[in-house]
This record gives C-alpha cells, structure tokens and sequence, in this order.
C-alpha cells in the first residue's frame, strides 16, 4: 500500500459505504462536500439523497443538478437516473425525447436496465417512432433471447 489514497479517497469510500448501509445522514456529510467538488460518484448519491429525502430534506432543484452534473460526466448509472427524471417528470419537466437521449448513453455504456427501458421506449413509441425492431435490438442486448 502507498501512500496514494487521499482524503478524498477515504470519504468517498466512507460515504459510499454509509449510503450502502442506508446510513444517509452520515453519506449526506461525507458526500455533500464531494460532490459540491464535482465528484461524479458522489453528486449521483447526494442526487438520490435529495430526490427522495433520505438524510436531508427532499430538494428536487439539487437533485437535478447533480444528477445531471454526474450524468455530463459520463457516470452511466446517473444517465440512467437522469433518464428515468425526464420519463417520469421528477425533478424536472417530463420531456420523453430527452429521456431517450440519456438512457441511449447508459444504454451503450452496457447497463441492461437502460438497454431495458430503451427497448420499451421504442416499443411503445415513447419519446421516439415505434419501431419494433430497434426494440427487440436492444432487448438482446439487454439479454433477453425473445420478446
């Protein structure tokens, strides 16, 4: 071991670890500060915090923006999460077409739930045309065999 792991390193782990175990009061101060610096794995925690008021008051408007800041950085779970903001409206206006978009990035970051809601999206015509086989394309990559 060197002496390579920073504070940073530490409290991220920490926060992370805190999150996991749903001690969300302890990730809120471990990972607020991370994230205000522009930490992509935390700003998505702290999202998830804000949005539904775990450890905090619930505060859609920080939601977002770190959603959305951990998404732009590429994070594919936050794409993912942005996507499913824009889907549903929460934290933001629902725009179907925006949700495409980001769920397309975790999509072809390999994450199946996102290949998943793709391939419902283009099944159903949400936020893009129907088209039956860009539905069933992503649905194999999703893992599923038939649909």
């Amino acid at each position: 071991m060197s002496e390579a792991f920073s504070n940073h390193d530490i409290d991220l782990s920490s926060g992370i670890a805190a999150f996991e175990s749903k001690q969300f009061s302890r990730a809120v101060g471990l990972l607020g500060p991370l994230a205000e610096a522009g930490d992509p794995e935390a700003q998505y925690r702290v999202a998830i915090m804000a949005q539904n008021g775990l450890g905090m008051i619930e505060n859609p408007l920080q939601a977002f923006k770190y959603m959305r800041a951990a998404a732009e950085a590429g994070l594919g779970i936050a794409q993912h999460g942005l996507g499913f903001m824009y889907m549903e409206g929460e934290c933001i206006d629902q725009d179907a077409s925006k949700a495409v978009a980001w769920f397309k990035k975790a999509a072809e970051q390999g994450l199946a739930g996102a290949q998943t809601t793709l391939a419902m999206m283009y099944e159903e015509g949400r936020g893009v045309e129907k088209d039956p086989e860009e539905a069933r394309r992503w649905y194999r990559l999703a893992g599923f065999d038939e649909r």
